[in-house]
């Protein structure tokens, strides 16, 4: 498996002036409900914990809206599959990149062997804290590595957003804490037609102070940690 094209994709300071005819995300519920994705965990949801070389990072899942991504994580980490493997990909003010066990960028793939689909357009978004699946940059090519994004200020504004077409809540909430929207299926059915972007299925809810901390390490031409931060132990639990 390839590292993630998209985790190094540039997107344009400002949004095209036409807009073509694409398809959008359906938003069937009000903002309340679609922010679902920032709340804290409920009582007895199971989430997911990462115990690192710089920290504790715990995360919700959201199988309803994600259900093989977020199944195949789950089955990679009770395997033991993430036990022991690095961030091999750290880049401030964007995201760190970890997933694959060989530290190259280059291996792992998803449970069983294989990728798996992406599983897009379910109001979920790549707001600071996004749990998101790495891919080639081709359709259902996400295996077993992820990323968490830690970009502080989204680069769009949000008028800029609602013209690519988010809804008002999103583009709003992206301005508020930071993201990356051009890794979002959305902005690149706008922007790049042949690419799907990058499957949501779980969101950073304590420990975001210690993604902020790795991407300050120092790191080689590769962006990968000069010293290794690893994933010590990877489990599931109740909030």
């Amino acid at each position: 498996m390839t590292a993630a094209q998209a985790t190094t994709t540039t997107a344009p300071s400002t949004a095209p002036t036409t807009q073509p005819t694409v398809a959008k995300f359906e938003h069937t519920a009000g903002a309340a409900a679609d922010l679902a994705q920032l709340a804290p965990p409920a009582a007895g949801e199971e989430i997911a914990v990462f115990e690192t070389t710089k920290g504790v990072i715990k995360m919700r899942l959201f199988p309803e809206q994600s259900p093989i991504t977020v199944t195949n994580f789950k089955n990679l980490i009770n395997s033991g599959y993430y036990n022991g493997v690095i961030f091999h990909r750290v880049i401030p003010d964007f995201m760190i990149q970890s997933g694959d066990p060989e530290g190259t960028g280059f291996g792992g793939e998803a449970y069983g062997g294989g990728t798996i689909e992406d599983e897009l357009g379910k109001n979920l978004y790549n707001f600071r804290g996004a749990l998101s699946m790495a891919n080639t940059g081709e359709p259902a090519s996400g295996g077993s590595q992820f990323f968490i994004v830690q970009t502080p200020n989204c680069q769009y504004t949000a008028e800029e957003l609602k013209e690519l077409g988010y809804a008002d809540w999103a583009a709003e909430k992206y301005a508020e804490i930071g993201g990356a929207p051009h890794l979002d299926g959305i902005y690149n059915a706008y922007i790049y037609p042949g690419y799907n972007g990058h499957t949501v299925f779980g969101q950073v809810f304590e420990g975001m102070s210690v993604v902020d901390a790795i991407v300050e390490v120092q790191t080689d031409s590769y962006d990968k940690p000069v010293e290794d931060i690893t994933i010590t132990r990877a489990y599931l639990t109740k909030a």
